[in-house]
């Protein structure tokens, strides 16, 4: 299926997602804020998927939802005027300080994962949600990770409203 809206100021992108629940609370968010979702297989679950579209509730026919066979299928959909947002939970840029640009991409991984190397190094830029509670260096004494859907609202919350979408 082909990306929505080629003009898209804003758009989300999630990388091979495993839960259901976080697909529909993103599509949900997407539908809220009119921005573009697309979904990178393999997904963890079918797009028919009883607990996803639970959780998007009845929002999805207001989600303009693209599926790719892959990372490269994706790449090659975008429009020409893009930068590939990687949004990680390490070694990213910070999120207060990042300067997001019209057409933008925001590209989130896997819940158990996150973005496999090969793909962040594909990213125009690696984006990081500093987390005072977080983990420290060795990988101890926090909280490893934000939950996938609330990194994407607050990611795609705070984009738009640089770019002023609302």
């Amino acid at each position: 299926m082909t990306l929505p809206s080629p003009a898209a100021p804003l758009r989300v992108a999630l990388f091979e997602p495993r839960i259901p629940p976080n697909t529909g609370n993103i599509a949900r968010t997407c539908a809220a804020f009119r921005l573009p979702l697309a979904l990178i297989e393999p997904l963890g679950f079918s797009i028919d998927d009883r607990s996803l579209k639970r959780a998007g509730l009845d929002y999805w026919p207001h989600v303009q939802l693209s599926t790719h066979a892959g990372f490269d299928d994706f790449s090659q959909q975008l429009p020409t005027e893009h930068r590939l947002i990687g949004c990680s939970r390490h070694g990213g840029e910070q999120l207060g300080t990042f300067r997001f640009q019209a057409g933008d991409v925001l590209l989130f991984g896997r819940e158990d994962t996150g973005l496999p190397n090969p793909v962040r190094q594909r990213c125009d830029h690696i984006l990081t949600i500093p987390m005072p509670g977080g983990v420290d260096e060795t990988g101890r004494g926090g909280v490893r990770s934000l939950n996938l859907s609330v990194a994407c609202a607050l990611v795609s919350y705070i984009a738009g409203h640089q770019l002023q979408l609302w």
